[in-house]
């Protein structure tokens, strides 16, 4: 057994998890500006009231593994991207202030919206940048970063910035439909479709600007045996548009939020395979950054009993406060 492609793949699903979670509540924030009845945002905020905080959880562990088992990309990474990355925290930080003191508020209530808001597409403004600065690549020498303060904002991080914004907003959209009824809910699915759109004009614009982005990743690209593995890509996400349509047209309930997640898949199952075999892109594989066999080898005992606990509670939270929320019900929040 590989242990370095193990942890890749532990780190990878946790990545994937947090995006998807942590993705459709911080979309509420992105949405928020939208819906300006104070009784329907108190019913959002709601929605995720009693799994917000859990779902930060993978986040953590996603940095906490990167740390453990490839502390030369952790390093790198935190050396290169340190700015966008303190943007988020601060941001991610003031969104959660702002989501248990606005509850309480009630002359500075417009005030903490503001924030919710601004730290909810903060958040995920400079998350998108962070990533497309990765895939853009991060300049070494002798082992350590080479570039400068501001090396991370380009054109390219501020598109992939943009991009996960609208990513959340469907994300949020979708979670909303799935928790919400009546009015709300219709005009949910009238926002249903023009997010949609947004969302998939940047997945084409990002998947036709990436290449361009490292010659070694325009080369496999183009190469005979990606291109072929990767065609029915367009047509995935093609059919996914279709039955969104759908969806917002039947005004169903779950089957849109199981589409966005499915187009966030889509989306970083194409950035995993642009990477491969490099955790960072184009001059550090995955075996040249990977710590010690022995250090794998401890770290993944703890993994095994971590991450099973993490699943358990996050899907038994999730249980617990299933179904739709309406207004008036009594809440820990």
């Amino acid at each position: 057994m590989d242990l370095t492609v193990v942890w890749a793949a532990i780190i990878a699903l946790g990545l994937l998890i947090y995006v998807v979670l942590d993705g459709f509540d911080l979309g509420i924030g992105i949405v928020f500006p939208l819906f300006p009845d104070e009784r329907e945002r108190d019913l959002m905020m709601n929605t995720v009231a009693p799994v917000w905080d859990g779902n930060e959880t993978w986040l953590v562990l996603g940095g906490a593994a990167l740390f453990g088992a490839f502390p030369l990309v952790y390093a790198t990474v935190l050396s290169a991207l340190y700015l966008p990355l303190v943007a988020m925290l601060a941001c991610l930080i003031l969104r959660g202030v702002s989501f248990e003191i606005r509850g309480k508020a009630s002359r500075t209530k417009h005030l903490w919206n503001l924030a919710f808001i601004g730290g909810s597409t903060g958040a995920a403004f400079f998350q998108g940048i962070s990533l497309g600065a990765f895939v853009q690549g991060i300049p070494l020498a002798n082992g350590e970063f080479a570039g400068d303060a501001f090396g991370w904002l380009t054109p390219f991080s501020l598109l992939t910035g943009l991009g996960l914004v609208a990513t959340y907003a469907l994300l949020g959209c979708c979670w909303l439909i799935a928790k919400t009824e009546g009015d709300l809910q219709r005009r949910l699915h009238r926002l249903l479709w023009p997010l949609t759109l947004v969302l998939i004009g940047f997945i084409a614009v990002v998947s036709i600007w990436t290449p361009l982005q490292e010659p070694n990743v325009a080369a496999r690209w183009f190469s005979t045996e990606w291109f072929h593995r990767m065609v029915p890509a367009p047509f995935l996400v093609a059919i996914c548009a279709y039955l969104m349509r759908r969806a917002a047209r039947d005004r169903h309930h779950t089957r849109p939020f199981l589409l966005a997640t499915a187009f966030v898949v889509l989306g970083y199952a194409g950035l995993l395979a642009t990477l491969w075999p490099y955790a960072i892109p184009s001059s550090v594989t995955l075996w040249q950054a990977a710590a010690p066999e022995q250090s794998l080898k401890f770290t993944l005992t703890g993994a095994v009993v971590i991450l099973p606990i993490i699943l358990a509670y996050t899907i038994f939270g999730y249980w617990v406060f299933r179904g739709k929320v309406r207004h008036g019900e009594h809440h820990y929040h």
